[in-house]
């Protein structure tokens, strides 16, 4: 039993069922988990043992119901060792995740409780359910399968200990990733060295040193990808080479906290248990039940993607390098200069300067002024912060979420600063699922890794900065504005390489004339980004395609090639194994690496994107197809966003996700928008 005082005991009475963040400690967590777990394995247990025979209330819908206490601590829990983490939680989180992993076991290889889903299945289609219900039995049966219930017991009992090894070993990835990113931040002496370099971003360097005990110093940090923000803009070369070299070098340098061993035992364990599956690898597991199906499919888009890209990246590298020559400057181009002379080319060519942007991104006005008032204008919403709810960290903003109608939709959590608690990246996470059956409505949060400038001092965002922001809050839509009965179907709870879709889609808002103008205004005189800047930006949108198209689908193939060795293949060494994959692939170029290495590729080896990386292009299929249906039928109206609301965002899971997709957009999706977008028309 759990103890009445433990804020996990019950459900939230904060609104929207909030959880208490100012009544939860360290020491809640782990009764709270030993509780959830036991509760669920009851709740399980009477499902499976019930005497009645199964009818879809009292074995889908009472599973659907089952282990609430587990889902309140889990969704705190996982967020909090993800945006802010301590060594308790992290200690914590190594011992916990292999017991949840076994307990998921337990339920999907329950044989009593899989035949009740079975005879359901078998019937399914004199059960009278609606499609939402339908669709719910399908999945659940499929899932149970996917998880092994049809196996025999000692091929069970061996994937049993599979899974909890393989969550004992992800979690040890995260943990190396966030130690050697703290550890091999950039400390460099002087402010001259970082000639080039914002005052606000020097001064946040500076701020950095001095809470490290480095006085007097500056710390530039690591963001998550292998390209650091900072390249852009840094004219000390030796500077640039050391920056970059600490990004790479993250998870291989042979210390305790060296990931090469790992990955590849992550990747061969991953291969044994497909093949006890009955698949030939892990990437064929896994994408048969996304969108493309085949790993083929997959394979096959990226590599028909990859040369037109590469072809572009090596055009592209010869004009930096001409522009080097034309400098005088006696140096071949190198993968920690092609930023910084990109920029050189793109300022000459678009007379676009990325530093001059920034006071005209502020991020308050580019979260209430732009993200907020896309969403208003499209949706109907509107936002009001509330600062009398509780946060798990300082830095956390809160705001309400209501309809149109003036009814309450959810909480919306930005927290945009990056900290050494915080895992590199940006992403959006549940705290409370949207579902009827429960009466539960959205708590989503974004997390972004801006830098904090100094106090009283604005945030002024790069470019990137601000896709990221409206990328990200459209995963948040996803969640606000899901409509289902059922907690599996609630917002982003649909295929992986379905996922990034509505964010990919939120995305064009950021330069929509209407938003644009409302929201990118210098921060100090309120003067409107000129409009020659704004046809500069929207000219020079292809520019550099070739660069991040090649280092994208580097990654994308790296992650491709780990999961596609079978059971029987052995690698000995890690980075061998990735220089011959990128080679293979014929994107090893040493100018363009990987936008994420593996040693550092968390989304393949802690995250959920193992043999799915390749979703973000995949969805930006569909993402360039939506584009095109938006300005085909007049852009920013609340009819358009109705309609992409009424037959997408709310309908998360419950639906086929291309069902939805072409309802949506009256046809299957085609190529040549993304193609086009991308300036990879030959491809």
């Amino acid at each position: 039993m759990i103890s009445p005082d433990n804020p996990f005991a019950g459900p939230s009475e904060l609104p929207y069922r909030l959880p208490p963040f100012d009544r939860i400690t360290g020491a809640h967590y782990r009764p709270a988990f030993e509780a959830g777990i036991a509760e669920q394995v009851g709740e399980v247990t009477a499902i499976a043992d019930n005497p009645e025979p199964p009818t879809f209330e009292n074995t889908v819908v009472a599973l659907e119901r089952s282990g609430e206490l587990l889902g309140r601590v889990s969704m705190v829990f996982f967020n909090l060792t993800s945006s802010d983490t301590t060594p308790e939680l992290q200690q914590l989180q190594a011992e916990i995740a292999p017991k949840l992993s076994a307990h998921r076991d337990a339920i999907h290889l329950n044989k009593k409780l899989f035949a009740r889903i079975t005879e359901l299945f078998e019937r399914r289609d004199s059960l009278g359910l609606d499609p939402e219900s339908a669709w719910l039995l399908e999945r659940y049966h499929v899932d149970f399968v996917r998880a092994g219930a049809a196996l025999g017991e000692a091929e069970q009992d061996r994937l049993r200990a599979l899974n909890e090894e393989l969550s004992t070993l992800s979690t040890r990835f995260q943990e190396n990733l966030l130690a050697e990113g703290n550890d091999l931040a950039v400390v460099v002496d002087t402010a001259e060295e970082l000639a080039g370099l914002s005052a606000d971003t020097v001064a946040a360097a500076a701020e950095a040193a001095a809470s490290r005990g480095l006085e007097g110093k500056y710390v530039l940090k690591l963001s998550l990808p292998t390209h650091q923000p900072a390249l852009g803009s840094l004219e000390n070369r030796a500077v640039r080479e050391r920056l970059h070299r600490a990004s790479v070098s993250r998870g291989k340098r042979g210390n305790e906290h060296d990931n090469s061993e790992l990955i590849i035992k992550i990747a061969h364990l991953r291969a044994e248990r497909a093949a006890l599956m009955g698949y030939p690898n892990h990437a064929a597991y896994v994408i048969s039940d996304e969108t493309a199906r085949t790993a083929d499919a997959a394979q096959g888009l990226l590599e028909r993607l990859a040369p037109a890209a590469v072809t572009n990246a090596n055009a592209e590298a010869l004009e930096l390098q001409q522009q080097i020559d034309a400098e005088g400057g006696e140096i071949s181009l190198e993968a920690w200069d092609w930023a910084f002379y990109a920029e050189k080319v793109r300022k000459a060519r678009f007379d676009i300067d990325e530093a001059a942007l920034r006071p005209y991104f502020e991020l308050e006005r580019v979260l209430i002024d732009g993200v907020f008032y896309a969403a208003s204008r499209l949706y109907g919403l509107s936002f009001t912060e509330r600062h009398d709810l509780p946060k798990y960290h300082p830095e956390v903003r809160i705001f309400e979420v209501f309809d149109a109608d003036g009814s309450g939709l959810g909480l919306f959590l930005g927290d945009y600063y990056a900290r050494d608690s915080k895992r590199g990246g940006a992403w959006m996470n549940n705290f409370v699922e949207q579902a009827g059956l429960r009466d539960e409505r959205s708590v989503v949060v974004n997390n972004l890794n801006i830098i904090r400038p100094p106090e009283g001092e604005p945030t002024l965002l790069t470019f990137d900065e601000v896709v990221t922001a409206f990328h990200e809050f459209g995963h948040a839509l996803h969640g606000l504005l899901s409509d289902v009965r059922y907690p599996k179907f609630s917002g982003p709870n649909v295929p992986r390489d379905f996922v990034e879709y509505p964010s990919q889609v939120n995305e064009m808002w950021m330069l929509w004339p209407e938003v644009l103008a409302n929201y990118a205004k210098h921060h100090r005189t309120g003067e409107p980004l000129p409009q020659h800047l704004v046809d500069k930006l929207l000219e020079s949108q292809q520019y550099g395609e070739g660069y991040s198209t090649t280092e994208y689908l580097a990654a994308s193939l790296l992650d491709q090639a780990w999961h596609t060795i079978g059971a029987d293949d052995r690698i000995s060494d890690a980075a061998a194994f990735e220089a011959e994959a990128l080679r293979k692939a014929g994107v090893s170029l040493p100018t363009v690496p990987p936008r994420y290495q593996s040693s550092y590729f968390a989304h393949i080896f802690s995250g959920g994107y193992s043999a799915g990386y390749y979703s973000y292009i995949w969805s930006e299929v569909l993402d360039a197809e939506s584009v095109e249906w938006f300005r085909e039928n007049g852009g920013l109206t609340r009819e358009n966003g109705d309609h992409f609301r009424r037959e997408l965002l709310g309908r998360g899971g419950s639906i086929d996700p291309m069902t939805a997709f072409r309802n949506f957009r009256g046809r299957d999706p085609e190529i040549d928008p993304l193609l086009k977008r991308r300036g990879l028309t030959g491809a």
